[in-house]
């Protein structure tokens, strides 16, 4: 059976999308190996799937919702077997040493290293351009939580900047 032209449309679109999703997998899992089999699983669910796209939804947008839900699945089912949750976001160093040199770069470390949930609003609305009703639909939160969330990975930011800069005013 020949896959349908909505299937090999989104399998080249796809490509395209990889690494905004990988970047946005890393920012919810903390965890390169992780995000990459995040990664792969949303690629065959969104594959799988495609008929319930609509082109009114951007795809990246419905495949950052279709990651942030498998996520989710993910985490509650490896909490349920170990019984206990996961620690979270590698140290600076462990993170540093999984990464290619491309991603080893200090900003991306930097982002990575924000509290768990600043990251992935502060990916998508500053890094990827998702107005705050968008990255809200994404993340399932509401848009006052986006406008908190960022607002707070901001001041992070711009905190860890200024205590990192060589030059002080």
């Amino acid at each position: 059976m020949r896959p349908s032209v909505a299937a090999m449309d989104i399998r080249r679109d796809l490509v395209g999308l990889l690494p905004k999703l990988r970047r946005f997998a890393v920012t919810m899992t903390g965890d390169t190996a992780d995000a990459d089999e995040l990664v792969q699983n949303v690629c065959q669910r969104g594959i799988a799937k495609i008929h319930q796209w609509s082109s009114d939804i951007r795809l990246d947008s419905w495949l950052y919702t279709i990651a942030r839900h498998q996520w989710i699945d993910e985490s509650r089912r490896h909490k349920m077997r170990r019984g206990s949750a996961k620690g979270g976001a590698l140290e600076h160093g462990e993170l540093a040493a999984q990464m290619n040199p491309v991603e080893a770069s200090e900003s991306h470390q930097i982002v990575i290293s924000l509290p768990e949930g600043l990251a992935s609003v502060f990916l998508l609305v500053d890094a990827e351009g998702h107005t705050y009703k968008q990255a809200a639909e994404i993340l399932g939160i509401p848009q006052s939580t986006v406008a908190t969330r960022l607002a707070s990975a901001r001041l992070k930011l711009a905190t860890m900047g200024r205590s990192r800069s060589p030059r002080k005013f």
